[in-house]
């Protein structure tokens, strides 16, 4: 993918990157799949017609938006080294089944920028980190470049930690126009949390990643696939 077609990738307006980032970015160093190991923070909230304008700006279409998952990710082992990550997804209704769509990401690694925008399209800007995920812990991203936002989050732990499993299917829009369909699967330990939320911005991203007090979870420990992506005919 060409430094044109990185700068394409569709997001929503706290994700473009500016030319002084795009001029440093490297090359690609780890084409998809990739297998990562992290802990995480992770809620959910109502989606709505802020939500569903997130998700037509990225993919287009009319699908119903029935919830919104935010999260903080501390990469311990990917194949671009280790790194942290804030983003923000949308669920819809695609047929019979519900598909995920990340319009908001940002990394505190250059090469990850590259590897999610030419693999996945996924979105990714650059931002700085602080804090920890724990329980009674914040941990804030704020942008290191572009419009100005940030996103804080602060989880109290609910119970004890359980085995978690599961699989989604995302979908991003290439530069290309196509849109292309990505398997992730994951496994790992999560305790049930009640998160605090704080979200800032210049742009639109509080009204669709709301702030306020969230139901969610403190992932200890997880280890997940993303695959490499196909188009549906």
């Amino acid at each position: 993918m060409s430094v044109i077609d990185i700068a394409a990738v569709p997001g929503v307006p706290e994700t473009v990157l500016t030319q002084a980032l795009l001029d440093r970015l490297p090359g690609n160093l780890a084409p998809a799949p990739w297998t990562c190991s992290s802990e995480a923070l992770v809620w959910t909230n109502r989606g709505g017609s802020a939500a569903t304008a997130a998700l037509q700006s990225v993919i287009g279409g009319d699908s119903g938006v029935p919830a919104v998952c935010g999260g903080m990710v501390r990469y311990t082992d990917t194949p671009v080294g280790s790194y942290d990550e804030v983003f923000g997804a949308v669920g819809f209704r695609r047929g019979l089944g519900v598909r995920g769509n990340v319009a908001f990401m940002a990394v505190d690694s250059g090469v990850s920028i590259v590897g999610g925008r030419t693999n996945w399209a996924m979105p990714k800007t650059l931002a700085s980190f602080d804090g920890e995920i724990a329980s009674g812990t914040t941990m804030r991203a704020a942008n290191a470049v572009g419009p100005s936002w940030s996103v804080a989050a602060t989880p109290r732990a609910l119970g004890p930690a359980i085995p978690m499993f599961s699989a989604a299917v995302v979908l991003q829009r290439f530069p290309d126009g196509v849109v292309r369909h990505s398997k992730l699967q994951m496994k790992g330990r999560a305790r049930p949390a009640l998160v605090s939320v704080d979200v800032e911005s210049d742009a639109t991203l509080p009204q669709w990643l709301r702030p306020g007090r969230h139901l969610g979870a403190i992932i200890e420990s997880m280890t997940f696939t993303l695959g490499a992506p196909y188009e549906v005919r």
